[in-house]
């Protein structure tokens, strides 16, 4: 373990380096300019950046595809694992000469990113998560109310395993990582650990900040969203349109042969002026009402966003994790957010981490009263 130059009465932050199970942190000792782990939501690959001095020339190259182990947090306080990164890219450059390492999570590297053929025909989330996991060589978790959800059918043509968990996570408004070796299918915004259990909402108050920007944007005012889909055993197609008041209005025609009439538009309520439609063709109605209600609540996340850095890094803190935060202005503190990007920042100046915040989901049962036309 070793510390970042800070004043003799300051905390000292500390880090820790790995190779498999041999400490090379005292390699790094007198060197080190910046270390920068960069922690993403969804399979966004973590990003790990040191920063070496070489003004002497003495460091010797790493060899790529090295996998190195790294811990973050303070002296005196424990140090926080924070994953296993594959070295993949290598930078000298000078004078004065530096090194600059880059290294991403060791997770995403492998099968995860090749691409495949497959089909599911009513499976659980919970099932098709397993399987996924299983030939990927994963542990797995998948959140309690996402588990037994039941996918009339999906197809996975072409397309990465992380690819086709990302596009079946967006439907449920849901994450879908890889963390410490456990493929996590969760809510989004619920934050759960390796082991299933909710976490503890954090606190972040105004005096532990440095900096802070807080944003309200009208980019994208939907007032609904609507999804199409075309269900070939029941011989209908349709469209869903999930509006302001969290109403459900479906439209539905038959396929089969005869005479087809015009279909009526049906809305879930006064009419949405400005509605999202979604491009995906869904398997079933309940398919698209599920798709279309989850993007709903992710513009309703999107309206604004807050993002702070920690003047005291906390090598505790990731994506998902809730947050309450306390000292700013009262709509900023009266809101739920939900962590998303984090960077950890280590440096002669001291260690500092950045936050990402965004609305948090709200915790509400799915209401509203649902038509069905059949035209």
């Amino acid at each position: 373990m070793t510390s970042a130059t800070t004043d003799a009465l300051s905390p000292r932050p500390a880090y820790r380096i790995k190779v498999g199970n041999k400490d090379i942190t005292g390699r790094f000792q007198g060197r080190l300019i910046s270390l920068t782990l960069t922690d993403n939501s969804g399979f966004e690959a973590d990003q790990l950046d040191i920063e070496l001095d070489d003004s002497d020339g003495k460091l010797d190259l790493p060899e790529k595809g090295v996998r190195l182990s790294l811990s973050l947090g303070w002296e005196g306080a424990g140090l926080v694992d924070k994953g296993t990164y594959k070295v993949d890219e290598l930078e000298h450059t000078g004078p004065p000469d530096r090194l600059i390492i880059r290294a991403r999570s060791a997770d995403m590297d492998g099968g995860l990113t090749t691409r495949r053929e497959g089909s599911y025909a009513g499976k659980t989330v919970a099932q098709i998560v397993q399987s996924i996991a299983l030939r990927n060589k994963f542990t797995w978790l998948v959140g309690k109310k996402l588990a037994g959800q039941v996918i009339a059918h999906v197809d996975q043509t072409g397309e990465s395993d992380a690819n086709f968990l990302s596009r079946l996570a967006k439907e449920f408004d849901a994450i879908a990582t890889v963390k410490n070796g456990t493929l996590l299918f969760i809510p989004a915004g619920e934050p759960t650990s390796g082991s299933g259990l909710p976490l503890p909402t954090v606190s972040i108050t105004r005096a532990s900040g440095d900096t802070h920007t807080f944003s309200v944007a009208d980019r994208e005012n939907y007032n609904g969203v609507k999804a199409h889909y075309q269900d070939t055993r029941a011989g209908v197609r349709g469209e869903v349109v999930i509006d302001a008041s969290n109403a459900v209005a479906t439209k539905e025609k038959r396929t089969s042969k005869g005479k087809k009439k015009k279909p009526e538009t049906v809305q879930a309520n006064p009419n949405p002026d400005n509605v999202k439609v979604l491009r995906h063709t869904y398997a079933s109605r309940s398919n698209a009402e599920r798709a279309a209600r989850a993007e709903w609540q992710k513009i309703q996340r999107g309206v604004a966003t807050f993002n702070i850095t920690l003047a005291r890094g906390r090598a505790d803190l990731f994506p998902s994790l809730h947050a309450k935060v306390s000292g700013w202005k009262p709509q900023i503190d009266g809101t739920g957010w939900s962590v998303g990007r984090v960077v950890h920042s280590l440096n002669d100046s001291g260690f500092t981490t950045a936050l990402e915040l965004e609305i948090a989901p709200r915790r509400l049962e799915q209401v509203g009263t649902t038509s069905v036309i059949r035209a």
